[in-house]
């Protein structure tokens, strides 16, 4: 028997995709980002939110999804991976459901362009929605976790 998870559901074009409630700190209006010289262009740079600079990216341009003008509905989702803040540009964050692990199938080998090491698992909630779970791990893989260590100081 699967256990029961709270999930933050936001969109990237048509897509839904969920994170873990306890690995969300904040969700945040678009705010000014300064941008940051000689970093990958999906980084696109960092914020002032409350006091502490955090490294923003673009999951758009993670995924190669093609990136769009932020409108009213863009939201930053501030995401704690490995002992590090990090906000991810969404276009939209819509949603908080229950899931049960169990509802959580293995990634197939692509999802809307989306490679599989990407993702965690696809949630069926209900009969007819699917949710993309994402592996925040994987999204930011070391080497660029060690760069925006670099932009947090």
């Amino acid at each position: 028997m699967g256990e029961e998870i709270k999930v933050i559901v936001f969109k990237l074009g048509e897509e839904e995709y969920g994170i873990e409630v306890d690995k969300v700190q904040t969700i945040e209006r678009m705010m000014p980002i300064t941008r940051v010289p000689k970093t990958y262009a999906f980084v696109k740079g960092v914020i002032n939110l409350r006091g502490v600079v955090i490294p923003v990216i673009n999951l758009r341009g993670r995924f190669g999804l093609g990136e769009i003008e932020a409108t009213d509905q863009t939201r930053v989702i501030i995401v704690a991976v490995n002992d590090m803040q990090v906000g991810f540009i969404v276009d939209s964050a819509s949603d908080v459901i229950d899931l049960n692990t169990d509802s959580i199938d293995s990634p197939p080998e692509v999802v809307g362009g989306i490679k599989a090491k990407y993702l965690r698992g696809v949630a069926k909630v209900g009969e007819e929605r699917l949710l993309v779970m994402l592996n925040l791990s994987e999204v930011l893989n070391k080497t660029e976790i060690i760069q925006l260590e670099g932009l947090e100081e």
